[in-house]
């Protein structure tokens, strides 16, 4: 495998956060497939670590979360007689929460969709809490135990059901049902009905469907193992989170949240693989 220079790694991890495929990267950076992926492996494991240890003790006020689909390897109604398909191959969701505030992305969880995923994901956001929240989620249930079992009474928590009608296309088409309204329920404490709201953890599974192109539907772009899935969010968020300044804040989330205190650029991401690296 080819040693990468600190200026090739900050090259192809800026490739990997805009979208780009791993045959393309390697084309345009003469870079081979396998060193590519060596660095996804060591960069989504050095930058979970690292936002694993600076997400502590956050002053959040209105937190927000959601879960966004994709698949690995194959759909899940295909994975069962897909020809050597690994494991974790079907549906895989990526838990993200969101600061209303600041948008920080503080916490986030790669898995199945299911009542385990929702207490892992939902007892790692409250232990980087310092203070009460406002949470709003959608009307997934396994929220409701998850969010009992972390937080207790401690906490304004409130749901947003949304209200679909028919999607109206032709069977086997991809199109979203609309939205014909939502409603509003209080689950636990007094949240302010004027931030029940989760419209910026979707805009947030936006950016990472647009900025992460293992998630685009309807191509071969998909992951093949889950965890280069994984690896995959892990550096994305990275980069939203510490390096891609907001255009609403005119500064990173890490910056206005009091993460940190400078502008990161790619060479600060790369800084960071080389310390874990040192580590090991």
């Amino acid at each position: 495998m080819n040693k990468l220079s600190r200026t090739d790694r900050a090259q192809i991890l800026g490739l990997m956060v805009e979208g780009m495929s791993m045959r393309a990267i390697s084309r345009i950076t003469g870079a081979s497939k396998n060193t590519i992926v060596k660095l996804l492996e060591d960069a989504g494991e050095a930058f979970s670590d690292y936002q694993d240890r600076a997400m502590r003790n956050l002053t959040c006020k209105r937190l927000q979360v959601d879960e966004i689909w994709a698949f690995v390897y194959a759909k899940a109604k295909n994975a069962p007689t897909a020809k050597a398909a690994p494991a974790g191959a079907g549906d895989i969701w990526t838990w993200m929460a969101i600061d209303a505030d600041t948008k920080l992305i503080p916490s986030f969880k790669v898995g199945k969709r299911d009542s385990d995923a929702a207490f892992e994901f939902i007892g790692d956001l409250a232990s980087r809490l310092a203070n009460r929240v406002q949470l709003t989620s959608d009307g997934h249930k396994p929220y409701l135990e998850a969010v009992e079992q972390s937080f207790g009474a401690d906490i304004d928590y409130a749901v947003l059901i949304k209200i679909y009608g028919d999607a109206g296309v032709a069977p086997g088409r991809y199109s979203p049902a609309p939205c014909m309204g939502a409603k509003k329920e209080r689950v636990e404490g007094r949240p302010d009905p004027a931030h029940i709201s989760t419209s910026y953890v979707e805009r947030a599974n936006l950016t990472t469907r647009m900025g992460n192109r293992r998630f685009t539907r309807l191509t071969n772009a998909f992951s093949k193992k889950a965890e280069n899935h994984a690896h995959s969010v892990a550096i994305h968020l990275m980069h939203y989170n510490f390096v891609r300044i907001h255009q609403t804040l005119r500064c990173t989330p890490a910056m206005a949240a009091g993460v940190t205190t400078k502008l990161w650029e790619l060479a600060d991401m790369v800084a960071v693989l080389e310390d874990w690296e040192a580590a090991q």
